[in-house]
């Protein structure tokens, strides 16, 4: 029997719109976001698609888009888990500059690797910086040595992968439909690992906001078709 995984990336947020990095900071979802978020939930009801489990990360804008593509789905009842290994790469001493002006001050090709080389790191977060992020209510209770100052898809594949196999693919082996709503880099992580995508190759694919992308799978999770709603 085949088995179904839908991915949403979250909707545009307000840094999105700003033209800034993100990464772990949590960002609220813009106002575009919030319809590109109630508009997946519509084509997943119109598709006829019935979630058995989803899954978001620990930062809002992906929750509230998680939020509405069950609601506007009629299918708030779904249980949510949610967990930091599902959030977006941590970009570092980055989070919070314009992309433009960082582009203008290291250059494009520079501001190009650390966006997408699979395995470069960004500039790391000041120990100031991350003696923040450690008191943070969503981080406190993790290890520190799992806190990240920064990170590349590498290091956010090695994060995701885990609670994929755990709780992820468990369920997709029980013929369970699963609903994975998160961010721009944690998906393309896990679409690394279904679509078997080298590490040249995966620097240019890109996950659009708000559009629900359904996997079918074989008895084995390996990739048969993908396609948009």
């Amino acid at each position: 029997m085949t088995k179904t995984l839908v991915m949403v990336r979250h909707g545009q947020s307000q840094w999105n719109l700003a033209n800034k990095f993100t990464g772990w900071v949590d960002v609220d979802l813009s106002e575009k976001g919030v319809e590109e978020a109630i508009e997946a939930g519509k084509k997943i009801k119109e598709a006829g698609i019935v979630f058995d489990h989803a899954h978001t990360s620990i930062l809002k804008r992906a929750i509230k888009t998680c939020n509405y593509v069950l609601e506007y789905s009629d299918q708030m009842f779904v249980p949510v888990e949610k967990s930091w290994r599902l959030n977006e790469r941590h970009y570092g001493a980055l989070q919070g500059l314009n992309k433009a002006e960082t582009a203008e001050k290291y250059g494009d090709e520079q501001v190009h690797i650390w966006r997408r080389s699979y395995d470069t790191l960004p500039p790391l977060l000041s120990e100031e910086e991350m003696e923040k992020q450690y008191h943070l209510k969503r981080y406190a209770k993790l290890p520190k040595d799992v806190v990240p100052a920064a990170e590349n898809l590498k290091i956010t594949l090695e994060r995701a992968l885990p609670y994929y196999f755990d709780h992820i693919a468990p369920q997709l082996l029980k013929d369970e439909v699963v609903l994975v709503a998160a961010h721009g880099n944690s998906l393309r992580a896990l679409a690394k690992h279904i679509e078997k995508i080298s590490d040249d190759d995966i620097m240019g694919l890109e996950i659009p906001t708000g559009q629900p992308l359904v996997y079918e799978l074989d008895n084995d999770l390996n990739m048969i078709k993908k396609y948009y709603l």
